[in-house]
């Protein structure tokens, strides 16, 4: 083995770059089956984040089903999801830039389906004896109010849209029974997001395709519940977190029954349509993913028997499991393998790889292997996280020195950060920069009271656990105290926003379209996450005395260290002007302070040019604040109060 070098942390050299991370990197999604072939979602930021459908065929070939002009990307809610299905060899799809639905037979060009309105669709499924989809339809023809959501019927003749059932604030997962006669639904209302409270609802389809006997079946204001989906044999099936945890329970007609009761959850956050955690191998038996502890696992459970089999798989997170003959098609990460499309057979146990997310492999001497870690944070609690300690088989830092750490704030706020192998994390921890990505209260897959301890405390709660997973790395001896930086994106980003104002614990931080202002966020965000807040600080305008409180803009004297910002122009989660107004704030107020905005980009970076160039960009803002060499080429970024490095004189 090759004698490793000596050099400060942060100034190692990688082959994990911004470049090598982008290229031909995808983003596997959604997936879907039919008979004997395969289709998934991948989002390409080399083709500017187009989102297409992918099929591979019986006899194992891969092709692309979207032509290059289309983009299968809903808009409802914004964040999507649910954007395909598939029927038969047909596929039926939204198309991001008008957002018509399109239909697709076979190998022909896709054919609007849908007429020409300011209707969004999202969640389809097939009713092959009306002959019609059943979808989330979402209106904005009046540009005065709110868009209006619906749970409607598409006429595959002629594109008709009726409204099946309307009147609530949301819908989603429309799932018929096997033999077409009944029809599933969730529905809720502000100030409840899905997985605060749903109802579940079914009804008899009349023969003119109408609903009747409609009847709630479980849920309520402080009952989520998730995926309902019918077994082969028409019992009814979903996932509910009554019990604190979210576990799979069945209806038979007449009684609700818990089919597993165990600490562990069997969701994720309906943040976007279309996600799952189970599918049906037979009428009585069940392949379900869950997750407890930070991992998620595979597993089949015997809905007569209560028999509970976990397999054995490497993968420590698994989503969109769907069952074909004798095998499970899942999307699943490793800590040291790419995400990629598996298929499992059920019976002999053997791992295919259609699909990975990238094409490049890593050696594993440059990955930094998570640890769990569990901390302690406020009011006695425990918190969680994944450490990634610096790890790079060329280079060992100074005896005496200890690593940078960037501690990382997912975004949601409800959501989770899983342990399977992220490069984006790897960048950093392969240049010698140790990285804590924090699991704060209010995440999910910890139980439904972990999520709740975020209620009234947004601000607070998450900025606590990102300070006391710090210090906890620090009283270890795991890192530098003097060089601790905080980022995130999104609700991640205001996380950091707040931890650089209230605390004073970072010594720098980056903010990806984050909030810094919660009062214009609540007053011109979407539909969606208008009433968001309600449940996380409190009422708007009743508690706007919090919202000025916890909003860091109105704060700006308490800032005394440098951040770095960037924003998709196109945002329309975050408005731009937040950035801005944050960006404006502290160069005025003398800080260092640097701001990327990118044209063309919106909640999250799609394209391979601007993740490359926001990556790199936050390492260059690094290695400037906390004083560390590079040592790749990388362009400047100007950061406004600081002074432009000096540079060398080329000889004569």
């Amino acid at each position: 083995m090759p004698k490793q070098k000596t050099a400060p942390y942060g100034s190692w050299k990688s082959p994990i770059t911004s470049s090598t991370i982008v290229a031909k990197a995808i983003a596997i999604g959604l997936t879907a089956v039919d008979g004997d072939d395969i289709y998934w979602i991948e989002q390409r930021a080399q083709e500017a984040g187009r989102n297409v459908i992918v099929k591979r065929s019986a006899d194992g070939k891969i092709a692309d089903v979207t032509p290059a002009a289309f983009n299968a990307r809903t808009r409802v809610h914004e964040y999507g999801g649910g954007a395909f299905c598939v029927d038969d060899g047909t596929v039926y799809f939204s198309n991001f830039k008008d957002q018509r639905l399109y239909r697709q037979v076979k190998d022909r060009k896709p054919a609007p389906l849908t007429p020409e309105k300011e209707w969004r669709y999202a969640d389809a499924v097939v009713d092959r004896s009306r002959k019609r989809l059943i979808c989330i339809r979402e209106d904005h023809t009046d540009k005065s109010k709110q868009a209006v959501n619906s749970l409607v019927s598409v006429d595959l003749n002629n594109g008709s849209v009726n409204i099946l059932t309307m009147g609530n604030d949301f819908y989603s997962n429309p799932r018929l029974s096997p033999d077409g006669r009944k029809l599933a639904w969730l529905t809720w209302n502000h100030p409840n997001m899905p997985w605060d409270g749903t109802e579940l609802w079914t009804a008899t389809m009349s023969e003119d395709g109408t609903l009747a006997n409609a009847k709630k079946i479980a849920g309520g204001e402080d009952e989520a519940i998730f995926q309902p989906e019918w077994s082969p044999s028409g019992m009814l099936h979903f996932v509910s977190d009554k019990s604190g945890w979210s576990n799979l329970y069945r209806y038979n007609g007449t009684d609700v029954k818990a089919l597993c009761p165990m600490e562990a959850d069997f969701n994720r956050p309906q943040w976007v349509f279309g996600a799952r955690t189970y599918d049906f191998e037979s009428a009585d038996r069940i392949i379900c993913s869950y997750t407890q502890d930070g991992k998620w696992f595979l597993a089949r459970l015997d809905t007569t028997s209560g028999a509970f089999e976990i397999f054995d798989l490497p993968y420590c997170d698994i989503t969109y499991p769907r069952v074909m003959n004798r095998a499970a098609v899942f999307v699943a990460g490793a800590i040291d393998q790419p995400t990629a499309l598996i298929k499992f057979d059920l019976i002999t146990h053997k791992v295919d790889v259609i699909k990975a997310a990238s094409k490049k492999k890593t050696d594993t001497g440059y990955l930094s292997a998570p640890q769990s870690v569990e901390f302690p944070t406020e009011n006695g609690l425990a918190a969680y996280g994944i450490f990634y300690p610096p790890h790079n088989k060329d280079y060992a830092a100074p005896a005496d020195e200890r690593p940078p750490l960037l501690v990382l704030s997912h975004g949601g706020p409800t959501s989770a950060s899983p342990m399977s192998l992220r490069s984006s994390i790897q960048y950093w921890t392969s240049r010698g920069i140790a990285v804590l990505d924090v699991n704060y209260g209010g995440s999910t897959g910890y139980g439904r009271a972990y999520r709740e301890r975020l209620n009234g405390q947004w601000g607070v709660v998450d900025v606590d656990d990102c300070v006391n997973g710090a210090r906890y790395l620090v009283e270890r001896g795991d890192v530098d105290g003097n060089r601790l930086a905080i980022a995130g994106g999104s609700a991640g980003g205001y996380t950091t926003l707040c931890a650089l104002t209230f605390r004073d614990t970072f010594k720098a931080g980056a903010s990806h379209f984050g909030i810094g202002e919660l009062e214009v966020f609540v007053k011109d965000t979407h539909k969606y996450e208008s009433r968001y807040c309600d449940r996380l600080i409190g009422p708007y305008p009743q508690r706007r005395d919090l919202y000025l409180a916890r909003s860091p803009i109105n704060f700006l004297d308490r800032i005394n260290c440098p951040m770095i910002l960037f924003q998709g122009l196109e945002d329309k989660i975050v408005p731009p002007n937040q950035a801005q107004m944050m960006f404006e704030a502290v160069k005025k107020k003398g800080l260092p302070v640097a701001y990327l905005p990118f044209a063309g980009e919106q909640h999250g970076f799609r394209q391979a040019k601007n993740i490359k160039r926001s990556l790199d960009a936050e390492l260059y803002f690094y290695s400037r604040v906390f004083g560390f060499k590079l040592t790749e080429k990388i362009k400047a970024v100007k950061i406004e109060n600081m002074e432009e490095p000096r540079r060398k004189k080329k000889r004569k």
